[in-house]
């Protein structure tokens, strides 16, 4: 493995948290249960030394998530509208249903939409009528994978979405989805603004990869870790099998490794984790094919977890892009498989290396109990926000605690890996690799 390490500096603190609102929230809610939120209680995030001779800290705040003692919308006139955009991820129905039964049961809302198929359903050309959720339509849809209301990706006519709400009269607009969809729910607030009516965009973030910035773990991703554990023991096995057998499993993460890091620590089989954050060099001293030939000899099997965007450098760069606009990856699996045969041929070694590729069985599962309790609060979180008057914002957990995030905040960079930090390293002590690639 490659010796340069590019650690990545902390975020900079964020200098402004506040959350934009349509207007002073005059209507008493009528919401009795437990305690009312309050703006000014704010909720510190993050603590950075600005200054290491005047030591002068900046401290950055967010404001609770929860009810507030008064909301913005009358809930008799006020209607919901919900769209889910990007790939699927373990939870999305979740969130959907518990949007559906707060604003029904608990604010009693006109009507909630369901948007179909993305933003291509606020676009008539398309012809993806809305759907009405009630409480009757979403009664069992936590216990499916995907969405009810389907996906698309790409951009559309945000003149044209706009349009959609105000013709619709939505007052409140939850945005589920990715960086991508985030980007784009801003772009629609913005839109919004310039136009000067009141309509609320209140985002939800989902990413399998975990990888929206100050967002600490987004939904999907506790089901999506638990599910590689289970390719990963069934790839140990087949290792264990046959003599100098390979496992080789390929999981998500486009520009961040969480999943395979955090599942290589959640079942300490494997030998080598590659992620998009750590280089690595295939031939030389301190390479991946002597260290995995450095391993056969030592242990007689190996298990190596690779995230789809490890390793791009070594392939051919592309130029196409997908429909949100993505670089199309690379097979990082298929240059590995064929430089490990031609090596381990080369230095005389029989093998047999199982592939695994469980991505889109993990995109497609229902969430696990974990996921559907953190489900369960962001969409009871977005629907008091938006109640009250917030737009412009996703509900998002850090430090243990909901909060409410700008979206001008959460689309400035991905989140990656660091890998200079006591995570990273743990990572690579449960693997061992720093043996085989003869860096200790």
């Amino acid at each position: 493995m490659s010796q340069e390490m590019t650690c990545i500096e902390p975020a900079d603190p964020p200098k402004d948290t506040t959350i934009p609102t349509l207007g002073p929230a005059k209507v008493e809610s009528f919401l009795k249960a437990g305690n009312y939120a309050d703006d000014d209680n704010k909720i510190l995030i993050y603590v950075r030394q600005k200054d290491m001779q005047s030591k002068q800290h900046r401290d950055a705040y967010l404001e609770p998530a929860g009810p507030r003692k008064n909301i913005y919308f009358d809930p008799s006139k006020t209607k919901c509208a919900i769209v889910t955009c990007g790939g699927l991820c373990p939870g999305i129905n979740d969130v959907i249903r518990s949007i559906v039964l707060e604003a029904h049961y608990n604010y009693d809302v006109a009507e909630t939409l369901g948007i179909r198929y993305g933003l291509e359903g606020f676009i008539e050309s398309y012809g993806h009528d809305p759907m009405v959720l009630t409480p009757e339509v979403v009664t069992n849809i936590h216990e499916f994978g995907g969405t009810i209301l389907g996906t698309s990706r790409g951009p559309q006519s945000l003149e044209a979405i706009v349009d959609f709400l105000e013709r619709r009269s939505i007052s409140i607009l939850f945005v589920i989805g990715g960086d991508g969809t985030m980007k784009a729910a801003k772009a629609i607030m913005d839109e919004v603004t310039k136009r000067g009516v009141k309509i609320s965009i209140i985002g939800i973030p989902k990413t399998i990869d975990n990888d929206i910035h100050f967002v600490s773990q987004t939904f999907g991703f506790d089901t999506a870790v638990e599910k590689v554990t289970e390719a990963i023991r069934c790839a140990h096995t087949e290792a264990l099998g046959v003599p100098n057998g390979i496992g080789l499993v390929k999981v998500m993460g486009r520009e961040s490794g969480f999943i395979a890091a955090q599942a290589s620590l959640a079942l300490r089989d494997v030998d080598f984790v590659l992620v998009p954050e750590q280089p690595f060099a295939l031939e030389g001293e301190n390479g991946l094919l002597q260290a995995m030939h450095k391993r056969l000899k030592m242990r007689q099997h190996a298990v190596m977890v690779v995230a789809e965007g490890a390793g791009q450098d070594l392939l051919r760069k592309e130029s196409a892009t997908d429909a949100s606009g993505n670089v199309r990856l690379g097979d990082i699996c298929g240059l590995l498989r064929k430089e490990l045969d031609s090596y381990l041929t080369e230095q005389g070694m029989d093998y047999t290396l199982k592939f695994i590729d469980p991505s889109y069985i993990i995109r497609s599962i229902p969430a696990n109990s974990n996921d559907r309790i953190y489900c369960g609060f962001l969409g009871q979180n977005a629907v008091h926000a938006g109640m009250a008057g917030k737009t412009g914002m996703i509900v998002s957990k850090w430090n243990g605690q909901y909060v409410h995030m700008p979206l001008s905040l959460v689309i400035t960079q991905r989140k990656r890996i660091d890998i200079c930090s006591n995570y990273w390293r743990s990572v690579l002590e449960s693997t061992g690799q720093l043996v085989y690639f003869g860096t200790k």
